[in-house]
């Protein structure tokens, strides 16, 4: 075979190469880059502040609850036997204050008014005889030890008179004001003690905070659970994000509030998404650069978007797509 038409039938090869070439890059085109995000929404974990066994359990997963709705009863017979003792004790306390407040009963006034006549007219028998013992000294009929019995009787008969008296008075003036404040404050105290168990009691019961789905419950009726242990998991369905994770490399196109399409394959729909918040995951590399190479790594940063209007149907878990080819 002559060499000119060697080198022309190769010539036609790679004349039809390329052209193929040329035919696919327009036919076929470039592989698109393609993002994957993951859809997720807030949720609020139901739990009670005391512990105790599930008594009713009114909610099932997949359930549509509106904010305040009851989701499970708690069975407290502990806290319950603590509310009784603290208003016991409230009662107690309410009792002294009156008592202070009212000071001594009649009959105790009477009894004091009685006990100070009594030592009165003590007194004075004791005062004459003592007149008489001081005469009869003074003239020389009695002893000194004698006299000196009669004035130490007249001592202690004055002594019992002035606390009879004392004991008189304070049967009229009821209570201190010191003592009527110290039952002041127990009062206090034990209606506050009575409030806190009052409100360890009435979180036996465990409302809904926000309107959403049950997505998981992690407890059946009868099952004892601790404290703070979330039972019941509801999600906000209408407060929903996608986030991307993205190669700084690709960040510069971002842009905070920048709006895009994104198509939901679980959905099959297209969704106007825009970003929310940009935030760094530096705590590992998309690529890692090394010595030789002279490079750096590559960071990956979390995007989180969210959908411009509600989006029906949309749930946490769905993929959303985009094209970055398009942004």
């Amino acid at each position: 075979m002559k060499r000119s038409n060697i080198i022309g039938l190769v010539g036609a090869l790679l004349g039809i190469a390329v052209l193929i070439s040329i035919l696919s890059w327009f036919v076929i085109g470039p592989n698109p880059t393609v993002l994957q995000g993951e859809t997720d929404a807030t949720s609020y974990k139901a739990s009670s502040k005391v512990a105790g066994r599930i008594d009713s359990l009114l909610v099932k997963e997949g359930q549509r609850v509106s904010k305040g709705q009851l989701l499970y009863v708690l069975s407290t017979p502990e806290v319950d036997a603590k509310v009784a003792q603290a208003k016991a004790a409230q009662a107690a306390a309410a009792a002294q204050e009156t008592k202070a407040y009212r000071g001594a009963r009649v009959q105790e006034i009477q009894a004091s008014r009685d006990l100070l006549t009594q030592a009165e007219a003590a007194l004075a028998l004791t005062r004459k005889n003592f007149d008489r013992a001081r005469n009869l000294y003074s003239e020389g009929v009695i002893s000194a030890q004698k006299f000196d019995e009669a004035s130490t009787a007249l001592k202690v008969a004055q002594a019992s008179a002035d606390a009879a008296k004392a004991q008189y008075s304070i049967a009229l003036e009821g209570a201190r004001p010191e003592d009527i404040s110290s039952a002041v404050a127990l009062t206090q105290q034990a209606a506050a003690v009575v409030a806190e168990a009052e409100s360890m009691q009435a979180d036996n019961r465990i409302y809904s905070p926000v309107d959403g789905e049950v997505s998981s419950i992690i407890a059946e009726e009868g099952e004892l659970v601790g404290q703070g242990y979330p039972v019941v998991t509801v999600i906000d369905m209408t407060d929903v994000w996608v986030t991307y994770n993205i190669k700084e490399t690709l960040m510069p196109r971002i842009k905070m509030g920048m709006k895009f399409i994104a198509y939901i394959p679980a959905l099959d729909r297209d969704v106007e998404f825009y970003v929310d918040n940009i935030s760094s995951q530096a705590d590992f590399a998309t690529w890692s650069a090394t010595r030789t190479q002279g490079g750096f790594d590559i960071k990956t940063f979390a995007v989180k978007t969210r959908p411009t209007s509600y989006v029906e149907d949309l749930r946490p878990g769905m993929s959303a797509l985009v094209n970055w080819d398009n942004l």
